[in-house]
């Protein structure tokens, strides 16, 4: 059946899409400019979005027939889509009930009969997907092949009649996916449904968020015209929000109501399938997926089979790309596994196409943020529902301001893939490795492809107030600001995101002071004020949950915060100005260490070290905060003499994440063994992974505390979490579960043998070694402070301490790993 399609189509759109990337496992890829991110180890450069043409300018024009809404000229115009909604009844009763008389009405937008994309919503259409699952050839195929191994592990005797006992087991398993197949499916069969809890998702977002939803009408034209494209030809949507709160899904359907599209299946987790909540949700395109699979060999082939039933209808599916809420404020690494679904789909011939969609929602307000502090602290973890909110009637009273969302254009799957494997077909070509295995190269491709999603998020996303004054706070010295510097502040950062691309959220017109009190009231539990002073004076009442909003802003400055943090090492020596300068080839290296360190953090551009690094250079010259002298990089005179505002700045915003890696370093300390292996054979020390990774946390706090650790906020098992995993990558921590004869596996982990630190004959930790030389060399990034000299700290409390957390070995056993990679931090970039 044809899709349906709202009046006011747009033309069709580009085939065209926007520069690809390819990865490399090189750490300096030779790629033209233009492409967007790879995940190789360049520090980031931001690439900004082009600016609307004229013909989007004038479709976003045409847009006041669906938005009912008029709208301004140019390429900047956003709207608000709650304008004019009443929030409370005892506030405008008459409005208030004639809007809830529309939704029972379904006055225009509301009846949802006129939609663009695949037909949903209508009687039966659940019944159709799950008979469709029931009876595709992967899945009874599946069903076979389970069935006959079954049948081969009874061993029946001759007399048996095996055709009978097979046709059984094939019922059998039949049974159990109906079951999959009903549980899973999206139940959208309701239009009525549908509108009712329109207007309940309605009332509630209005009341949180009072200063509405807002869309740029230009992006929302654009992104208009390709799923008017997409739907002519029977296409899906990928929609790839990034994902901070639960409110994410009722922001997205909601829109998609709002604006006439065809609402998307959502991929949701499976603990969000509760009773009443998870039915409604289920009826308005959610379908519920296990976090694992285990060992369930149906579950997973059904899951598929839906994925790529709904591509071959051409029905729009949304996916959150980091997995998970990012409870740091900013973005997780992709995960891959929807995607690589509707990667096969497409190779596999069912579907001619698929429109990649990334999405940046961003909110002045996360509601979560305090209970993700909790979690990051490694306390207790409450069990947090979307119920638990939507029934919060504290919670829906607030006024925690505006939500905005973003649209990166949609780009073709197809001609994404075609690209990206003719240019690793060259590159493969031209070199001396081995040819590398298919599962290897669609590994490959779909990380790159993650990763570009994360990009095109990070490209599309306007900087919340909260954001921009959440980031000043926590990158100023001190233990307050003054609030004409704060405002300053806030004007400097506005203007310099603005000068590399990136884009702050328009207030219409309103004063820099007044967009900075209304970040204050929004923050007013996280930023405290100190009264009866010459002027108001604020400081970080809870930096912890602060720093989420100021990791919104860190994507956009990471080269400049590696840069500084590399000048750094020579800056925090003193001295006069000729000390503290740094040959050119030594901050590259540097920032090799840093960027190849730091790597699961951040999303890096594409155009290698070198040209990154020279980009870089030449905008904080130009910014007059550092000064070339030949050579030479050190310190501009300007900005030693206003105090080192903006250079502290980008060295505030990585500090946390470097106390966290070098926390996770010297925890491993902790993994020396103090007793003897057993035998030569058996002489690794395995120790269980989640409880080290407690201990660790542990010993973060504990040297926050005594001053060991200059930020809180990089004691947080998010971050902890990347840094072991960065770790295990480079071989310095060996993994595997335990043996089962030392009772239930669990996963368990070692030091490398040729990373273990040496013990003194008195069984204190040996200063020295490989481990140590690692650790030296990220300390030197630290911030300096009081009881904070490396060395001294290290070699005394901290490796007290470690003592004090070292886990029991939960077993030895051989050395089978592979060998452990190269001392990285002393390797010089091939440049």
């Amino acid at each position: 059946m044809a899709p349906r399609r709202a009046s006011g189509d747009l033309a069709p759109a580009s085939s065209s899409i926007q520069d690809d990337v390819l990865i490399s496992t090189d750490f300096q890829p030779r790629l033209r400019r233009g492409t967007s991110v790879s995940t190789t180890d360049s520090p980031f450069s931001f690439t900004s979005l082009a600016p609307p043409s004229a013909r989007v300018v004038q479709e976003a024009q045409k847009l006041e027939l669906v938005l009912q809404d008029k709208v301004v000229a140019g390429g900047s115009a956003t709207r608000d889509l709650f304008a004019g909604h009443a929030a409370h009844v005892r506030n405008d009763p008459i409005e208030f009930s004639k809007q809830l008389s529309l939704w029972a009405s379904g006055t225009g937008w509301r009846s949802y009969t006129e939609y663009i994309g695949g037909r949903i919503m209508y009687e039966g259409y659940s019944l159709k997907q799950i008979k469709a699952i029931t009876e595709s050839p992967q899945v009874t195929a599946k069903i076979r092949q389970l069935s006959e191994e079954r049948l081969e592990a009874l061993h029946l005797p001759p007399e048996v009649d095996r055709q009978e006992k097979l046709a059984s087991l094939e019922r059998q398993l039949r049974e159990v996916v109906l079951e999959v197949a009903d549980g899973l499916v999206a139940k959208m069969d309701s239009v009525r449904f549908l509108r009712f809890f329109g207007a309940s998702v309605n009332n509630i977002l209005v009341r949180m968020y009072d200063q509405g939803i807002h869309i740029s009408l230009p992006e929302y034209a654009a992104f208009r015209e390709v799923a008017v494209e997409a739907a002519k030809r029977k296409q899906s949507l990928l929609i790839l929000p990034c994902h901070k709160s639960h409110i994410d899904y009722l922001t997205m359907s909601w829109l998609f109501f709002r604006c006439g599209l065809s609402l998307p299946h959502i991929v949701a987790g499976a603990n969000l399938n509760m009773p009443i909540l998870g039915s409604w949700l289920q009826k308005c395109g959610a379908f519920f997926i296990r976090r694992s699979f285990g060992d369930d060999a149906l579950y997973p082939v059904v899951v598929k089979e839906y994925i790529e039933q709904l591509v071959e209808q051409g029905m729009n599916i949304e996916c959150f790309i980091e997995g998970g809420r990012s409870r740091t404020g900013k973005l997780l690494p992709p995960k891959l596994g929807i995607l690589k679904y509707v990667v096969e789909a497409l190779q596999n011939g069912r579907t001619d196409d698929v429109w990649i969609a990334p999405v940046s929602v961003q909110y002045d307000k996360v509601i979560e943020t305090e209970s993700y502090v909790n979690e990051l602290l490694g306390n207790p973890k409450e069990k947090e529902t979307l119920t638990g909110l939507l029934l919060n009637t504290r919670v829906i009273q607030l006024q925690l301001g505006r939500i905005d969302v973003r649209f990166k254009k949609p780009y073709s799957l197809k001609e994404w893939l075609n690209k990206q494997t003719d240019r690793r077909e060259i590159k493969l070509s031209t070199s001396t490795n081995p040819p590398l295995d298919r599962r290897t190269e669609q590994a490959k491709l779909l990380r790159a492809l993650g990763y570009q999603v994360l990009a095109d998020i990070n490209s599309a996303a306007v900087i919340m107030p909260a954001g921009l004054v959440g980031a000043v706070m926590l990158t100023i010295r001190g233990r307050g600001v003054g609030k004409q510097e704060l405002v300053e502040r806030v004007g400097w950062l506005r203007s310099t995101i603005e000068a590399r691309g990136g884009r702050v959220a328009d207030f219409a017109g309103m004063d820099l002071e007044s967009v900075v009190d209304r970040a204050l009231v929004v923050l007013k539990d996280l930023i405290g004020e100190h009264k009866g002073l010459i002027e108001p004076t604020y400081y970080p009442a809870n930096r912890f949950e602060l720093s989420f909003y100021r990791n919104q802003v860190i994507h956009l400055f990471v080269s400049e915060s590696m840069l500084c943090a590399a000048l750094y090492t020579h800056v925090k020596a003193g001295g006069a100005a000729p000390s503290q300068r740094m040959p050119t080839k030594d901050v590259l290296a540097e920032l090799h260490f840093l960027s190849r360190l730091l790597q699961h953090e951040f999303v890096y551009g594409t155009e290698g070290l070198e040209a990154n690094a020279a980009a870089t250079i030449a905008q904080l010259e130009r910014d007059e905060v550092i000064l070339i002298e030949g050579d030479l990089l050190g310190l501009s005179p300007k900005e030693r003499a206003s105090g080192r505002n903006n250079y502290d700045f980008y060295c505030f915003l990585l500090w946390p994440f470097i106390e966290t890696y070098w926390l996770a370093a010297v925890s491993l300390f902790a993994l020396t063994p103090l007793e003897a292996p057993p035998n030569s054979t058996d002489n690794v020390a395995w120790f269980a992974e989640k409880e080290f990774h407690k201990s660790a946390q542990l010993l973060g706090k504990n040297a926050h505390f005594q001053g060991d650790i200059s930020y809180l906020e990089a004691i947080n098992q998010a971050t902890l979490a990347n840094a072991f995993q960065r770790i295990v990558d480079l071989g310095v921590i060996i993994t595997r579960r335990s043996s089962p004869s030392a009772g239930k596996s669990i996963p368990i982990m070692a030091l490398h043998p040729k990373w273990v630190p040496e013990r003194l004959p008195n069984g204190q930790i040996a200063p020295h070694g490989r481990l140590w030389d690692f650790l030296s060399h990220l300390g030197a990034f630290r911030r300096e402070g009081k009881n904070r000299r490396d060395s001294a700290t290290v070699s005394t409390r901290m490796f007290r301490h470690c003592s004090a957390i070292a886990p029991p070995i939960v077993e030895w056993g051989p050395f089978t790993a592979t060998e452990a990679l190269s001392d990285f931090w002393k390797t010089k970039p091939q440049l």
